[in-house]
């Protein structure tokens, strides 16, 4: 389920997060996800480290990426930093992931926006 946040900018970042560690896509698929995006947009510090860790981490299945968030994310300030509880559960329906990869879209378009280019279909 997609918790909803009283801030909608953070709510958007915690949802991109969450499809880019997504079990339902390709490593290939996330770092081309993540070159569309910059770290500079993660308002939230935690957002942006767990950001800028995905992307350090580099093109590894999904699983692989569970593994290794956590400690990463913990070695840069974030002590109690658990990744279950920012990822929720761990099955969603087909409208929560849906909703997820919106959130990415969002977030890739807001960029766009930001340094004066238009996406195109």
């Amino acid at each position: 389920m997609v918790r909803h946040s009283a801030n909608p900018g953070e709510q958007l970042e915690r949802d991109t997060l969450r499809f880019l560690c997504s079990i339902l896509i390709q490593p290939k698929t996330r770092m081309e996800l993540i070159g569309l995006l910059d770290g500079s947009q993660f308002v939230d510090p935690i957002h942006r480290v767990i950001f800028e860790e995905i992307r350090m981490v580099g093109p590894v299945p999904s699983r692989a990426l569970r593994e290794l968030l956590p400690a990463r994310v913990v070695n840069r300030g974030f002590a109690d930093f658990d990744l279950k509880e920012f990822l929720g559960p761990t099955s969603a329906s087909e409208s929560e992931v849906e909703e997820l990869y919106i959130s990415v879209l969002e977030m890739i378009e807001l960029r766009h926006r930001d340094n004066g280019q238009e996406l195109k279909n």
